[in-house]
């Protein structure tokens, strides 16, 4: 990958694959979710998660490829630790069903990884009459992760183990919105722009982690130790950019050929969500954004505190506040 890989400061680089990042990574006892694990990078980070020991939680839409993903990993490794729930992070309904039914288990829960997304779709609401895009990608995730929260804050204080919640953001952040993020025009019709909305749902994945991470750490004095970190995983060839218009993968083809952009693998793409969740490096160290399994810097706007805690409120307001 020329020079994507220079190797940073963790000694790893956007060439390294997630099981070049978890090699000696011992995660037994560990358990994860990873959303979105059925397909793309999601397959591959449960894959690699559960191969350094983890037990892995593929919360998926689509039950019957999730189902088919555990079988295949678990042909692989026969020692897998490896299940599969429903989740449509577009439902609210769908999300709470989800968070109850995990709670319910009395499982422990180390690791939560928002995976899962939507990308550049036309304008269309979700099921609970909010812009698709938004919805799926950060109020889901928003409302997935303080439902799970005291869950995660038991199984820290309990094991007295580190838990990570890990938002798998973009570089397209940085190209959404003049604004930021239009919180009065969220459901905007006219103004739309699917790209545009795809990047906005991505800042958000960034102000949450960080907005997160802030309140989290009021917490540690009472023995929670919780960490909150966004990344851009790379431009992989996944079912998620092959939803975009033709003439867009035209254009990213023909950058590539130039030398202008570059795109992973699904391994490498994989790399730095492994690292951020699992890797000793990365204990203690929350609110940052990571590329290439190193710490970058995001966009002025993704580290808008203001902004970070007006979208909090605004994502209470629509999820359910009177819950908190």
């Amino acid at each position: 990958m020329g020079i994507f890989s220079k190797r940073g400061a963790s000694g790893f680089s956007a060439s390294s694959t997630a099981e070049q990042v978890t090699q000696g990574v011992d995660g037994t006892g560990l358990t994860a979710i990873v959303t979105g694990a059925s397909s793309g990078i999601g397959v591959e980070t449960a894959r690699v998660l559960a191969l350094r020991g983890v037990h892995v939680v593929m919360a998926v839409r689509n039950m019957n490829a999730g189902t088919d993903v555990r079988e295949e990993i678990l042909k692989e490794n026969s020692n897998a630790k490896i299940d599969v729930m429903e989740l449509d992070l577009s439902s609210m309904a769908s999300v709470r069903k989800f968070a109850a039914e995990y709670n319910s288990k009395g499982l422990p829960l180390n690791i939560l990884i928002n995976n899962a997304g939507v990308m550049a779709t036309p304008f269309k609401f979700s099921q609970d009459n909010i812009e698709l895009q938004f919805a799926t990608n950060h109020l889901g995730h928003f409302l997935l992760t303080n439902r799970l929260l005291e869950t995660m804050k038991r199984t820290s204080r309990e094991s007295s183990t580190e838990g990570r919640i890990v938002n798998v953001a973009s570089l397209g952040h940085k190209f959404g919105y003049r604004e930021g993020i239009r919180f009065d025009d969220i459901n905007n019709e006219s103004r739309h722009n699917k790209y545009r909305a795809y990047n906005q749902s991505k800042l958000a994945n960034i102000l949450h982690a960080n907005e997160l991470a802030r309140r989290l750490k009021i917490k540690q004095e009472e023995g929670v130790e919780i960490t909150a970190n966004s990344l851009h995983p790379g431009e992989i060839c996944t079912n998620l950019v092959r939803s975009i218009h033709s003439c867009f993968q035209c254009f990213l083809k023909t950058l590539s050929l130039l030398g202008i952009f570059m795109s992973k693998t699904v391994e490498q793409g994989a790399a730095t969500t492994c690292f951020v969740s699992l890797h000793p490096q990365v204990k203690g160290v929350t609110g940052e954004y990571f590329s290439g399994c190193n710490i970058i810097e995001p966009s002025s706007q993704a580290k808008d505190e203001d902004m970070a805690k007006k979208l909090w409120e605004f994502s209470l307001s629509l999820t359910d506040r009177k819950y908190y």
